[in-house]
């Protein structure tokens, strides 16, 4: 199925549009005992991404990266850390209908308590990927730091 590119990513870019909203976001690292991170292909775009999304009304942030892995994923999941909080106004996404958001975005590290592993509509598929395996697909440099984040094992979450 080819992605349909409803969302597009501007980093750094001096002809990116100009942030509407600010919308609280995040996305889940998940490993397996191999190592390999869980991630997914966006539909949208075509990118290799981590699992997540935004935040709704009446939810915390950890409740929202575990809702929304469940959706995209179809895994439930535990928060066992934080990688980091990215926040880079350098980072807009304009999306199909004309909303542009500046990144706000924590990566939290996570580990699989049940589900079995689905694809939704919003990814074409889904795969643990080994990360010497990372250079060769179509991830975003924003999710590519965050990788990089996770595989350096800070020892305190990246703020930025």
């Amino acid at each position: 199925m080819a992605a349909v590119n409803r969302r597009r990513d501007h980093y750094h870019d001096p002809d990116a549009p100009l942030a509407t909203r600010v919308v609280p976001g995040g996305v889940a690292v998940i490993a397996d005992e191999h190592g390999r991170v869980l991630l997914q292909r966006r539909a949208d775009s075509g990118n290799w991404s981590l699992p997540g999304g935004t935040m709704e009304i009446g939810e915390t942030l950890e409740q929202c990266v575990v809702r929304e892995v469940r959706e995209e994923t179809g895994l439930d999941i535990e928060i066992t850390g934080l990688v980091g909080v990215y926040t880079d106004p350098g980072h807009v996404i304009a999306y199909g209908d004309g909303e542009v958001r500046q990144q706000f975005s924590l990566v939290y590290r996570a580990r699989v308590t049940g589900g079995l592993l689905t694809i939704s509509d919003e990814s074409t598929d889904l795969r643990y990927v080994d990360p010497a395996a990372f250079a060769a697909l179509p991830i975003h440099e924003s999710t590519r730091l965050r990788l990089r984040h996770h595989l350096d094992r800070r020892p305190t979450p990246y703020l930025g």
